[in-house]
């Protein structure tokens, strides 16, 4: 279990939300999947939920922001001290500012972007809100990992953005790194198969306690299984896709501790 009321330390992953058309839905969805407590903002929050697990933020859903043609979608949002400062790194680097940082009211500061391969991301800047306060937990997150077409150049873009370094954990035509900050990994970054018809993404593992049984419920409320469970090391994984088509990933719960997030 990791609980946390500071702001996450820079580059971390310390943020998820969920964008989607009816945010009232998606509520129902993962309450009843992960049993979260939505907690609805002022008015002018425009209908921005936070979910909670024991009482402690682990994510957000809202309603998708400007033409609302885009696909249902879970952002990964990275730490940042500067928002300002990191939209002009990610620019730099070869990355696009898709929104510009702007207040979220007293709560903290934001922006959207997406790295050279086309993955989209957020960045917070926390003010009152510090981001998630409990990950490692069933029905919180535990890890996210960025799934690129263009894996060395991507490496290259959040090392000079974030400063990650990462560990290599390649074998064979499996391409994949963990990156860090300090000594303690952050999440992952991967080569996608070639072969994959899926575009570059960012994509949110949550803990479960059975990962068979949450499957099941997820596909009882109107989910579908992207990839089946499979056993892994770090525990029991699969990727689903909610009933809007949000596409996300659970991580079943190893012996030891589980991976962080």
């Amino acid at each position: 279990m990791v609980q946390r009321d500071t702001p996450w330390p820079p580059g971390t992953p310390c943020w998820v939300d969920l964008s989607v058309d009816d945010p009232g839905r998606a509520k129902a969805f993962y309450s009843a999947l992960f049993g979260w407590e939505a907690q609805e903002g002022p008015p002018e929050a425009g209908g921005y939920l936070l979910c909670e697990v024991d009482g402690r933020p682990v994510a957000g859903i809202g309603p998708k922001m400007g033409s609302g043609d885009e696909p249902s979608a879970w952002t990964t949002y990275l730490a940042s001290e500067d928002a300002d400062e990191t939209a002009g790194k990610i620019a730099a680097a070869g990355g696009q500012v898709l929104m510009a940082p702007l207040d979220v009211m007293d709560v903290g500061r934001m922006m959207v972007a997406t790295d050279p391969a086309g993955a989209v991301f957020g960045v917070w800047q926390a003010a009152k809100h510090t981001g998630m306060q409990l990950a490692n937990e069933p029905g919180a997150v535990c890890w996210n990992e960025n799934m690129s077409r263009d894996f060395d150049a991507n490496k290259a873009f959040y090392h000079a953005v974030f400063g990650y370094k990462y560990d290599d954990m390649s074998s064979g035509d499996f391409r994949y790194a963990t990156f860090r900050t300090s000594d303690d990994g952050l999440g992952g970054i991967g080569a996608l198969d070639a072969s994959a018809d899926v575009p570059s993404h960012w994509l949110t593992y949550f803990t479960a306690a059975s990962t068979d049984d949450v499957v099941s419920v997820a596909t009882a409320l109107g989910g579908q299984v992207i990839r089946p469970a499979w056993d892994t090391p770090y525990g029991r994984m699969a990727i689903l896709s909610d009933d809007q088509g949000a596409v996300f990933a659970l991580m079943g719960m190893a012996s030891g501790a589980a991976a962080e997030g």
